[in-house]
């Protein structure tokens, strides 16, 4: 039985050693960026999912299919605008923010007026010069009309920011 398995073992040594090098080299893959490049970006986003969550009608104009486009900026401290990933007339703080190694992921946790909660969370991937991000929205509001929406984003970097620190921003859709 000892000799089995002393037999088993030297055929599977023999067989991993024969496919070293035998492996087509791979492709050089771009370099990660470190951070997304300070600037003004131009962020298109479609809303993919919109569910209602409490069996009424979702509290949002939005609509499944809807298209935005947005700017903000990347400061030079790294810092992203948050008027890429909430909606226009949130009152949103920053819960956490990862901006490296070409990841992305912020989370908000935002109050609209007369409603309750919204809390957006975006995650993506990001190069030099723009990103992919899928950004989730979840609610919990005072009373009807609860939902979760999805929104995809693809941003591009179009130049420096305006002097006055941001761009003049359209709703963002959720």
């Amino acid at each position: 039985m000892n000799h089995s398995i002393n037999r088993l073992a030297a055929i599977a040594a023999a067989a991993l050693l024969a496919g070293c090098g035998s492996e087509a080299p791979k492709p050089a893959e771009a370099p990660v960026a470190a951070s997304l490049t300070p600037g003004e970006y131009e962020v298109t986003g479609e809303v993919t999912k919109l569910v209602s969550t409490d069996k009424t009608n979702p509290a949002t104009p939005t609509k499944l299919g809807d298209k935005t486009v947005t700017r903000g900026c990347v400061a030079d401290n790294g810092s992203i605008d948050p008027e890429m990933f909430i909606d226009k007339g949130d009152n949103c703080s920053a819960q956490s923010s990862y901006v490296r190694s070409g990841r992305l992921s912020v989370q908000y946790q935002c109050t609209r007026p007369g409603k309750g909660n919204v809390y957006p969370a975006a995650d993506g991937n990001f190069g030099a010069e723009g990103f992919d991000a899928i950004v989730t929205v979840g609610t919990a509001f005072a009373g009807e009309g609860d939902y979760n929406l999805t929104r995809k984003l693809t941003a591009k970097r179009v130049g420096n920011c305006p002097a006055t620190g941001t761009a003049p921003a359209t709703p963002a859709a959720g």
